[in-house]
């Protein structure tokens, strides 16, 4: 799940289905409009295991094989210190929907730099979650026209919604995600949602979906439960 390491492994050549490769083509040239000048900001969203972090590196190769630069960021890189995570119990739903990321300082470090009219020194990255330390990233400068990839979950909170220029929410059965993140993070874990393991990462995301709606917040609702055929769904 999100709060699990997550791999450092080289990564391995994926093919790519045609009718994937024409919705992230699909997706790019809908984020290149997003904005007619200045920044944009794009969010990713999805549960664990949706493919998030997959299609946002797609779409980040497409657009940016334009002549506008692509900043790719992870809200995985703006957790909260563990002691602030588990402070409702490590099984605790709760605590993984509200206490799992610092949004102040995800807004302040890049997205308010990255908003229009904001000062475009930015920092992609602030803790480390494997460390449970934070990060010291150089800072940097994006040029006025650049486009902003941010993955994560929970990226439609009620607090972050109104900052996208353009989003998409994956639609992934719990069924699906759970075993994608077992055979990802560990495969000697139950993919059974209902599983006391899984309890805190599945009601805690089934709570933000209750509580925020991305499926209908979301500039665009994709079902990803097939990688090679994912379908627009709005």
């Amino acid at each position: 799940m999100a709060e699990r390491l997550r791999s450092v492994a080289a990564p391995t050549q994926r093919v790519i289905s045609a009718a994937r490769q024409h919705l992230v083509a699909w997706l790019a040239g809908e984020i290149l409009c997003a904005r007619d000048e200045g920044m944009t900001r794009v969010a990713v969203d999805g549960v664990d295991g949706a493919g998030k972090t997959m299609l946002a590196d797609e779409l980040a190769t497409v657009v940016g094989a334009g002549d506008r630069e692509v900043i790719r960021a992870s809200v995985d890189d703006f957790h909260n210190p563990r002691s602030v995570r588990y402070q409702r119990g490590r099984q605790s739903p709760e605590g993984f929907f509200l206490d799992s990321h610092d949004y102040d300082l995800l807004r302040r470090l890049l997205l308010d730099p990255l908003a229009p009219g904001g000062c475009r020194r930015f920092r992609r990255r602030a803790f480390d979650v494997s460390r449970d330390e934070p990060v010291d990233a150089a800072p940097q400068t994006a040029p006025d026209n650049a486009i902003l990839i941010l993955d994560g979950i929970f990226l439609h909170r009620h607090e972050l919604r109104e900052l996208w220029d353009y989003s998409i929410f994956l639609d992934v059965a719990f069924e699906s995600s759970v075993a994608r993140c077992v055979a990802r993070d560990n495969p000697a874990a139950s993919v059974d949602v209902n599983a006391p393991a899984n309890r805190r990462y599945v009601a805690g995301q089934q709570l933000y979906i209750a509580t925020c709606n991305p499926h209908a917040n979301a500039t665009r609702l994709i079902d990803n439960n097939s990688l090679a055929a994912p379908v627009i769904v709005r």
